[in-house]
Order: structure tokens, then C-alpha cells, then sequence
């Protein structure tokens, strides 16, 4: 293989499924992150106002929450074929309800949608855990993440652009194509099958066993906080961030633009783990998760809209230095013999911290303006600052 081929230039030439499952795992978040944009602002438009479109969001991450708690059982009872089969078979049928502009398709669709990425999500993570050796996953995740941040920083502004030249139908057309062409190649080269030689597992993790045993642990509570803390924020982004440009009179497509270009953050944050290399852990959350505050309380007081976009794209700069940590607290927490124990209690802060922010700010703006929404999140953050002093200084 060539020194210039791409495996080789980003190091995993090795490893010869990183390539491939880096660049299917792109394509989904592509895929993803199109209607990011185009579905506040189609709620807003439906629904009537922010606080319903709160409440609307607080239903689906209910159905998201529901789904990864149920997965590990369906996987077990269904096989992994299966279950990259039925979250394709659901983003179609998301994508068709999505299309046809109305309150009621645009509440089931986009609940269908929520569970047909979680069957995704959970099928490649097992995949991806049985085919790369867990001593070379630290090579492989600054690939995966590459190719995560191209669909990030493309697909939002993309699909905002298709639903105004084309019409509402398009995005959700590229998200259906792009979904079952990945679970087409998964299926016909076998990626979703178990290895050859793999072990052979028992029932799935049960989550709702090991709750009391992660709640005694205060280090695996400490990280699970922070963890939700950091998700819910950048899920108060991807809703009010484009509410606000259009409530603001900048336009749908500005909507598009701002989710793209704050995701683009992503791309710091080699640089935001060099840094921790040398401050630490515990100094550079606590730089993350304070300025990251400030910034969003700046925007409920910012008069002018420019103003508050300004401010929206720094905090998701300054937030990406809290997203430079990633789970690492966890895994430094988390005891080696009951690691998918655990794991299946922690990574419930994902589908937490999309359901439990709308429902908290619907209340709130069902008595206050849209800038309340900044006001409580930034609030939030600086609060979790405080939570940082008890990372041990040895992180």
C-alpha cells in the first residue's frame, strides 16, 4: 500500500477496518446532522412557539432515552443484522413522515428517527469493539472523529441550504439514501456479523442492575454529571441556536450556518488535549465548563442579533475544550472487571441530556422570553465548574 494512501497518512494503515468504519460512521453523522437545522425550524413553524418546540424535543429524547435502554435486549433477541436492518428501515420511514409538513408527522417521524440512529449507534460501537483491539482504539479515535467532523461542520448548513432550493423533502431524500446505502455495504461485507473466533456472550448488561452500584461510586457519579452537563449544552445549541436566528430575523439559512460553523470547533480539539497534557485534567474542565458558561449568559443579554451570534460561535469554541476530554473521566473512574457494567449506566447521560434540557426549558419559557434559554444553560455550566474541584488533581 502507498506511504500516501489514505490509511497511511492517518496512521492506521494496520488496522484495516478503521478506514472503512470511520468513513460509514461519517456518512451517518452526515446524514444526522442534515435536518439538524431544518427540524427546530420546522417545529417553530408547526408547533407555534419555543416553549412547545421544547416540550416537542422532550418527547423525542424520551423515545431516545427508551430506545438505548431497551437496545442491548433487541441486539440480543434480534442479532446485530437485524438491528442495523430495522434502524434503516426507520430513518426511511422518519424521513417519508419528515417530508409531509405537518404537526403530526413531524412528532412521529422525528421520534422513528431518534430510535433508528440509536439502533445504528449501538450495533457499530459492538462492532467496531469486536474488530478494533482495544490497545489501538486511541489510534483509531482521532479517525473516526475526522471523519465525524466533516459531516458535522457540512451537514447542518447543507440541509438548510437543500430544504430552501429544492423544498422541505430533500434533506430528509439524502438522509434516507445516505442511511441505507451504509447499512447496505454493512450487511453485504459481513460487518455486522460476529468475527470468526470472537467470544461468545451472555445476556446483555442490564442497566437498571447496576444503577445502585454506579451510584455508590462517587468518581462514576462525578463523570456522569459532567458528561451530561457537556451534552446538554450542546443540545440547547443544535435546538434554540437556530430559533434564535430566525426569531431574531437573520434567516433559516443562518440557522444552518451557525450549527456548522460551531461545529467546526471540533477541529480544536487536538489542540484543547495538548493543553490538558500540561494543566491537567481538572484545570482545563474547569477553564471549559466556566468560560463556556459566561459566554451563554452573555448572549440572554445581547441586544443586537449579530451580538448574540458572536457570542453563540464563542461558546461553542470554548465549549469543544470540554469535549477534549470526552469520557475519559469514566474510563480513568471506571473498575476494568465491570467496564460494560458501567459503561451501560454511563452512557445513558446521551440520551439524558436530550431529554431532560427541553423539558426543563419548556417550563422555563412557558413564564419567560427565549433569552431564558441561554440565561439557565449558561447558568448550568458554571455551576458544573464548581463540580470540576473535586477531579482528583492526579487527572
Amino acid at each position: 500500500m502507498s506511504r500516501y494512501s489514505p490509511s497511511a497518512l492517518l496512521g492506521v494503515v494496520d488496522l484495516p477496518l478503521a478506514f472503512p468504519f470511520a468513513i460509514l460512521q461519517g456518512v451517518l453523522v452526515l446524514g444526522w446532522v442534515l435536518p439538524a437545522a431544518v427540524i427546530p425550524i420546522q417545529a417553530l413553524k408547526l408547533l407555534g412557539d419555543a416553549q412547545n418546540v421544547s416540550a416537542f424535543f422532550f418527547g423525542v429524547g424520551f423515545v431516545g432515552l427508551f430506545g438505548a435502554l431497551v437496545m442491548p435486549w433487541l441486539v440480543y433477541a434480534m442479532g446485530r443484522r437485524a438491528i442495523f436492518a430495522l434502524g434503516a428501515v426507520c430513518i426511511v420511514i422518519s424521513s417519508v413522515l419528515l417530508s409531509l409538513d405537518d404537526a403530526v408527522s413531524l412528532i412521529i417521524g422525528t421520534a422513528i428517527r431518534a430510535f433508528g440512529f440509536v439502533c445504528f449507534d449501538v450495533a457499530f460501537e459492538v462492532a467496531i469493539m469486536e474488530r478494533v483491539p482495544r490497545r489501538d482504539l486511541a489510534r483509531f479515535e482521532p479517525v473516526r472523529m475526522f471523519f465525524m467532523g466533516i459531516g458535522l461542520i457540512i451537514g447542518p448548513w447543507l440541509g438548510i441550504r437543500l430544504s430552501l432550493d429544492l423544498g422541505l423533502w430533500s434533506p430528509f431524500a439524502l438522509l434516507a439514501v445516505l442511511t441505507m446505502g451504509v447499512c447496505a455495504y454493512v450487511l453485504r461485507v459481513r460487518l455486522a456479523d460476529r468475527p470468526r473466533g470472537a467470544a461468545t456472550h451472555g445476556r446483555p448488561p442490564n442497566p437498571l442492575r447496576f444503577i445502585a452500584r454506579f451510584l455508590h461510586q462517587p468518581r462514576l457519579r462525578l463523570a456522569w454529571v459532567l458528561a451530561f452537563g457537556r451534552s446538554a449544552w450542546w443540545t440547547m445549541y443544535f435546538i434554540y441556536a437556530p430559533i434564535y436566528c430566525v426569531q431574531s430575523g437573520l434567516g433559516e439559512e443562518w440557522a444552518g450556518i451557525i450549527l456548522s460553523a460551531g461545529s467546526a470547533a471540533i477541529l480544536l480539539v487536538p489542540l484543547w488535549s495538548r493543553l490538558g497534557q500540561r494543566i491537567g485534567v481538572r484545570a482545563l474542565l474547569a477553564i471549559g465548563y466556566i468560560t463556556t458558561g459566561l459566554a451563554t449568559i452573555v448572549i440572554a443579554a445581547a441586544g443586537l442579533p449579530w451580538l448574540g451570534v458572536t457570542f453563540l460561535l464563542a461558546a461553542s469554541v470554548l465549549a469543544s475544550v470540554i469535549d477534549a476530554v470526552g469520557n475519559a473521566l469514566f474510563l480513568r473512574a471506571v473498575h476494568p472487571h465491570e467496564r460494560a457494567e458501567m459503561a451501560s449506566v454511563f452512557f445513558t447521560y446521551r440520551e439524558t441530556a436530550h431529554m431532560v434540557p427541553p423539558g426543563v426549558l419548556a417550563a422555563l419559557l412557558g413564564v419567560f422570553a427565549l433569552p431564558v434559554v441561554f440565561l439557565a444553560s449558561g447558568t448550568s455550566m458554571v455551576v458544573l465548574c464548581w463540580f470540576t474541584r473535586y477531579i482528583p488533581r492526579r487527572y
